[in-house]
Parts: structure tokens; sequence; C-alpha cells
């Protein structure tokens, strides 16, 4: 395991994250107390210390467990949790970005945790409701006081990261060094502004559904049967995802290696500071995909997948790219320009 500094800070981080929305029975298919710890030990054995969790995941029982497992040896790890998904249903103020769920909703998870302090916390998800500032000025809060160290976004347009960053930057509040999104070769949507966005402001990218809901590990795609394949229908899954997903399990087969490890390697070797998260519900499964850190994808393998998952981007990023578009804008000089920032 090698790790990475996480985006613009000092901060140190494994190379893989560990996801923890499987730990706990409570929502019905996640793991036991026992599978957890095993899971746990096979990650920090691998070399593993970035541990994500969330105050939702298992309602409370993933922070609660958690906190379990890391207390013989707190330091050592990097803690990220996350606020704004609910804890009390009906009550509006038990849930979204604003100061007194941000409070509230931290001091829960330091208790599940048994910590004094989170050494990364997320913004879960964007309510649309809270003004900018009043996020940004209380996670600066929060960090001055040491409860946390640093601050990170999930699950939000680009603009308004790009918002709160600037704004962070000009009234000398903790900006956000961390950006948490969904993105697998089966899903690039977030080439469009995201990924472009964070290397900009230099912000650590930890991608989550790096599998794509299961479709790049090989159980829904030729070698998948009926029943497998009805339920990636259910879960939004069409022929698009279920070709990508096949082109990977052919990349595996012919370099001897599992799906997951290819695809997990796809998202790992992209441009940026990527950090993906591992989720699993057995201790084998999770060992398997940290064997992806056992090689590195070959170049051309890379473009075979990067064509058969290419995306449209859209306006203005296809119109801005266009031959004639790039002429009037350079007058005829784009081809002489040695750009770094491309």
């Amino acid at each position: 395991m090698r790790y990475k500094l996480f985006g613009k800070s000092g901060l140190r981080v494994s190379e893989l994250a560990l996801g923890t929305m499987t730990f706990g029975e409570g929502w019905g298919w996640g793991a036991s107390k026992e599978e957890c710890r095993l899971m746990f030990d096979a990650y920090a054995e691998a070399g593993g210390n970035f541990i994500d969790t969330a105050n939702r995941y298992t309602d409370g029982t993933a922070e609660t467990f958690v906190g379990d497992f890391i207390a013989a040896d707190r330091d050592h790890f990097v803690v990220a949790t996350k606020y704004t998904l609910w804890d009390r249903r009906t009550d509006p103020n038990f849930s979204g970005n604003h100061r007194k769920n941000m409070m509230r909703s931290l001091e829960a998870s330091l208790r599940r945790l048994q910590t004094d302090h989170v050494d990364l916390l997320w913004v879960h998800a964007w309510d649309f409701t809270t003004p900018v500032d009043e996020v940004m000025r209380g996670l600066d809060d929060l960090v001055a006081a040491g409860k946390v160290h640093y601050v990170g976004i999930s699950d939000t347009p680009a603009w308004i990261v790009a918002q709160a960053n600037t704004l962070a930057d000009l009234r000398g509040w903790s900006r956000f060094v961390g950006l948490q999104i969904r993105y697998s070769v089966a899903d690039r949507g977030a080439e469009r502004d995201l990924l472009p966005m964070a290397r900009a402001f230099d912000l650590a990218v930890t991608p989550w559904s790096v599998l794509g809901a299961g479709v790049l590990t090989g159980k829904y795609g030729k070698a998948g049967d009926g029943d497998a394949k009805g339920r990636a229908s259910r879960w939004g899954i069409g022929e698009r995802e279920l070709a990508i997903g096949d082109a990977v399990a052919e990349v595996a087969q012919e370099i001897g290696c599992s799906p997951s490890q290819v695809a997990i390697n796809w998202v790992r070797q992209q441009r940026g500071v990527i950090i993906p998260i591992l989720g699993a519900t057995k201790a084998g499964q999770l060992r398997n995909n940290l064997a992806a850190l056992d090689f590195t994808l070959e170049p051309e393998t890379l473009r075979r997948l990067d064509e058969v998952s290419a995306i449209d981007l859209g306006f203005p990023h296809e119109f801005l790219t266009s031959e004639g578009v790039r002429d009037v804008v350079s007058g005829g000089t784009y081809d002489l320009i040695d750009n770094h920032r491309a």
C-alpha cells in the first residue's frame, strides 16, 4: 500500500479507502460484527489507514463498529464520517446541511466513534436550502474547535463546490480538500464537470460504487444467469452498462485477474488524486479487491476500456474542444502552445 497527500493538505491517506456502509446487518444486507472485524483487519494488515463511514450507515451501527475497531490505535487511522442525512425522521432539524444539524450530528458521531475528533468531515449531500456561507463558516468553526481536522464534500454539483472553496479562500476559512462522487468505468458522468473541477482546486477524489452497482464484477454479463440480469435491470443497469461489464470481464480473463480488480484499477489510474472506496460484505471479497494493488493496467488496456465506455461530454465541452472553435479561440496557434494544464 502506498499513501497519497489528501488534496491540498498534508494529510497522508492510503491509496485505497475502506468503505463501511455494509458494517452492520440492520438494513438487511450488511455484515455481522465478526465479519466486519475480519474485513477491517484485512484492510489494516494490507497497510490501509483511511476509513470512510457516515452517521446514517446502518442506522449508526457502522460508526459504532468503527469506534470499537480503532480504539486500540485511534491516531493511526484517518477516520472520515459524514453529516447531512437524517437521524430522526419527520424532524426537519435532524437532517440537512445547516449549522444546527451539523453540530448535533457530529456530536452524535463522536460518541459512536468513541473519539473527540474526526480527521475528515464530509458534507454528505447538498440540500439546496442552506446558504453556502453558513456551511463553510460552520465547518470552519468545527476545525477551529479541534473537533474536525479537514473537511470535504460529497454528491454535490461542481458549481456549488467551486463557489464554496472560492468563498472559503476569500474569507480565510477551511476549504474543502476532498470530493466524494459516484464514478466507475460504467458511470463516467463525473468527467463532465466534477473531475476537472477537482483537478483545478487540487481536491482528492474518493469515488464510490467503483464496481458499478455490481455490473463490473462479472455477475450480470455473459457469464451471469438470468436472475442476475433481472436484478440488474431493477437497479437501472441497461445494455450499455452490461456491454462495459463484458469488456471488463474479457480483460480480466486475458490478464488473469478478477473483473473487480480491473474495474478498481481503471478508476485508480485516472488523472488526479483518486482514492477508490472499497466496500464488501465478506472478508474474502475485500481481500480480492485489495489485490488490485498487485498490478496496473497497461496503456493499451486503458485505451480499450475508455473506448467501450466513452460518453458525450455535452455542451459546452464538446463545443469548446471542436476544431473550428479551437481555431477561432486560439487564432490558429493552438497546436503551438504547450499547455501543462490540459
